[in-house]
C-alpha cells in the first residue's frame, strides 16, 4: 500500500472570524492510500486553538509508513485500535489516516461508505451555513449572497443580540448561534431568552471548554437548548457532557475520525442526547466523509467545503441545504 501525504493551502471567499482569531487560508493535509487498484481519501485541517499544524500532522503519519503499510488488510475499527495509542497526541492526524483507511476498505467492499454501514438515507438533516463575525452589513451581504434555510451565526461580541437583531430582518431561515466560549453564564442565560424570541434554534459552546459549574447552571436555566463542541473533543468526553448540554457537536479531526465519531453519536444518542456533527473547514474530503453519518444525526454543520473560493476535490454536492451522495463508491470523493 503506497502512502501520499498532500498539503494544502485551502483559500477562503472570505476572512472567517470567529470569537478567538480571523484567517483568509485554512492549511490542510490529505492523506491518500492506494492499494490493489483502489485509492482511498482523508483530510484534517489546522487548528491554533489545538496547536495543529499541517507539519505536526505529516511528520506524526510519515513515521508511522512502514506500520501503516503492515496492516493494509484490517477492518476499519481494528486498524484504528492499532494506531491510536501511537497518535493519540494528534487526533487530527489520526483523523486524516482513519478516513482514508475507512474509504479504501469500504471501495473494496464494493460499496458507499453508508451502505456498508446499513444505514439509512432517506431522513437526512439539512446543513447549516455558516456566517462569521464581520460588520453587520457585511454578515447580511454574505446572507444574500447564498440564500439558505438554516444559518449558524458565530457570535462572542459585545453587538450579539443587535447583529442578530438586525440579520433577523432580511431572512426567515432559522438561526443557530455560535459563540465559541465568548460568553460569560449570565450572558448566555440572559442572551437565550432575547435569542429565543429571534428564532434562534440552540446555542453551541456559550463557555469556556472547562467550565463544568457554569455548563450545568446554563444547562439547568437556558431556555435554548445549548450543544458541547469545545467541551466535547474525545470519546469520554461524553458522559461528562451528559446532563452539562443538550447535544454534542463531534469534530472527526478532534475525536480522531470516522470510527471514534459513530461511537461517540451512538453513546450521546443512548443518553437521549441531540447529535451533531461539525467541520472545520474542510474540503470536499473531509466533507464527504461526515455525509455518510448524516443518518445518526439530528443537526449537522458540513458548509465547510462551501466557504473556499476553490475546492480541491469532488464529492457529495449541496444544494439548499440538501446533501448529495456521490455514486462512487466509499466515501465518494476523487482530488481533482
Amino acid at each position: 500500500m503506497e502512502v501520499i501525504l498532500k498539503p494544502y493551502q485551502l483559500k477562503l471567499k472570505h476572512t472567517f472570524t470567529i470569537s478567538r482569531e480571523s484567517h483568509d487560508v485554512q492549511p490542510s493535509l490529505i492523506v491518500q492510500l492506494n492499494d490493489d487498484g483502489f485509492l482511498g481519501l482523508g483530510e484534517a485541517t489546522s487548528n491554533p486553538y489545538y496547536n495543529i499544524t499541517v507539519e505536526k500532522m505529516r511528520d506524526a503519519i510519515s513515521a508511522l509508513i512502514p506500520e501503516i503499510q503492515a496492516h493494509k488488510n484490517k477492518t476499519p475499527e481494528a486498524f484504528w485500535d492499532v494506531f491510536y495509542p501511537k497518535l493519540k497526541n494528534n487526533m487530527f492526524a489520526l483523523c486524516a489516516l482513519d478516513l482514508a483507511f475507512t474509504d479504501l476498505y469500504s471501495q473494496k467492499q464494493g460499496k458507499k461508505l453508508y451502505e456498508l454501514w446499513g444505514y439509512k438515507t432517506e431522513n437526512n438533516p439539512l446543513t447549516d451555513y455558516t456566517i462569521g463575525i464581520d460588520t453587520v452589513e457585511k454578515m447580511v451581504a454574505k446572507m444574500k449572497e447564498l440564500p439558505w434555510p438554516i444559518y449558524k451565526i458565530k457570535l462572542g461580541t459585545k453587538e450579539d443580540i443587535k447583529i442578530v437583531t438586525e440579520l433577523r430582518k432580511h431572512t426567515d431561515a432559522v438561526f443557530r448561534i455560535d459563540a465559541n466560549c465568548g460568553w460569560t453564564v449570565d450572558e448566555t442565560i440572559k442572551n437565550a431568552i432575547e435569542l429565543k424570541k429571534l428564532g434562534v434554534e440552540f446555542l453551541e459552546q456559550p463557555l469556556k471548554a472547562d467550565d463544568w459549574d457554569g455548563h450545568k447552571k446554563v444547562f439547568e436555566t437556558s431556555v435554548l437548548p445549548i450543544i458541547a463542541d469545545e467541551s466535547c473533543q474525545v470519546e469520554g468526553d461524553i458522559k461528562q457532557c451528559h446532563n452539562h448540554f443538550h447535544g454534542v457537536n463531534v469534530k472527526l479531526v478532534k475525536c480522531g475520525g470516522l470510527t471514534p465519531a459513530r461511537r461517540m453519536l451512538n453513546e450521546a444518542k443512548s443518553l437521549g442526547m441531540k447529535t451533531m456533527v461539525g467541520c472545520m473547514t474542510e474540503s470536499s474530503v473531509g466533507i464527504s466523509a461526515i455525509a455518510h453519518l448524516l443518518p445518526l444525526l439530528d443537526y449537522v454543520d458540513m458548509d465547510g467545503a462551501l466557504l473556499l473560493s476553490e475546492d480541491i476535490a469532488n464529492g457529495v454536492t449541496i444544494t439548499n441545504g440538501v446533501i448529495n451522495y456521490s455514486t462512487k463508491n466509499g466515501v465518494g470523493v476523487t482530488l481533482i
